[in-house]
């Protein structure tokens, strides 16, 4: 039994209260859905500036009606200190997932990408220190790695951030670490690498590839692949996701507390790869999509290539991903053919 699996045992006997920020977003939903089935008790903050209410509609689709009842959701926008101090009060772990991702939408406005991300993410740490909760456990991003070539990327090595998202997410960490020093405030960040999954938005100009992808193919629109297609990601299903933040809020093991990990398989895929495997998945649902397909020029922002050493979060956390991602998209096609075709009715 691996340290996940007995936690997953475990928690429902010693239920907690958790505050999960952005959580009608894709990544907020999806450890709502988990928290509640492990009946725990969850608090959510959303402005819906990039969440949905249709997400949080069908989480309570998929829980029983006591756990849905554990559930106490606030609007509320994390660049207001006072919003950020209301959602905090009486919990016992903060899970820190709101945020304006994208680095196209960064480059676009950086002021309000820095007022979400860094004056929003200061506002989170001080209500939470001030609440004494037990551990704050934030979405960093592999972004951070900048453009140091190395590969697999290693937490202790960075390069320079090549975004001003990429410098909002560094920031986050510097912040952390020093209310860890200064406080003795429990942190820890997850570098998350291209997360992909059920719920994540396919439209606007900064949806994420795979489901924007998906999208297209499902309307028999053109894909559209950024350079030669050769550029390789390490796709991330959102279970590994979930997997590492609860590890990380629970982890009663010192030496893993104010740290940051890579959040990923420890494998990349190229985009050419990933566009083939996007079309077996939904083949295998049904959905023979007529291939259609162009190359652009590379967008401005983006590395070449990245790849994560997970070592580090599997020796202190435990984690050990659940999806391959192929077994990600194998778990996700099904959620965007039928939920993609009901919208198109």
């Amino acid at each position: 039994m691996t340290p996940y699996q007995q936690l997953l045992q475990d928690l429902p006997r010693a239920p907690k209260t958790w505050l999960i920020t952005g959580v009608a977003g894709f990544i907020g939903s999806n450890l709502l859905e988990t928290l509640l089935t492990l009946d725990q008790t969850v608090v959510g903050i959303d402005n819906f500036a990039t969440g949905h209410q249709r997400n949080l509609d069908e989480v309570r689709s998929v829980v029983t009606r006591e756990q849905w009842a554990r559930f106490a959701f606030l609007k509320g926008d994390i660049r207001e200190l006072e919003d950020c101090r209301r959602a905090c009060n009486g919990v016992d772990y903060v899970l820190h997932q709101a945020a304006l991702g994208s680095v196209p939408r960064s480059l676009a406005d950086p002021i309000t990408s820095n007022a979400t991300n860094i004056d929003g993410f200061l506002n989170m740490l001080v209500a939470a220190r001030d609440e004494g909760v037990k551990s704050f456990v934030y979405a960093a991003s592999s972004s951070t790695y900048g453009d140091h070539p190395g590969l697999p990327k290693v937490e202790d090595t960075i390069g320079k951030p090549l975004s001003p998202y990429a410098v909002t997410k560094y920031v986050n960490e510097l912040y952390a670490d020093v209310f860890a020093r200064s406080y003795g405030f429990t942190t820890i960040g997850l570098r998350y690498f291209n997360v992909f999954g059920r719920r994540q938005d396919p439209d606007g100009a900064y949806a994420a590839v795979i489901p924007k992808w998906t999208a297209a193919l499902l309307k028999g629109d053109t894909v559209y692949i950024n350079g030669d297609g050769e550029t390789s990601r390490d796709f991330c299903y959102v279970a590994n996701a979930v997997q590492a933040n609860i590890l990380a809020a629970t982890t009663s093991n010192p030496e893993a507390r104010n740290q940051v990990y890579n959040v990923a398989v420890g494998d990349r895929t190229t985009l050419n790869t990933l566009f083939r495997l996007v079309k077996k998945a939904l083949s295998s649902n049904g959905v023979h999509a007529l291939q259609q397909l162009e190359y652009r020029d590379f967008r401005s922002g983006d590395v070449r290539h990245s790849q994560a050493d997970i070592s580090k979060a599997t020796r202190l956390l435990g984690l050990k991903p659940t999806h391959t991602l192929a077994d990600g998209l194998a778990e996700a096609a099904p959620w965007y053919v039928r939920h993609l075709k009901k919208q198109a009715e």
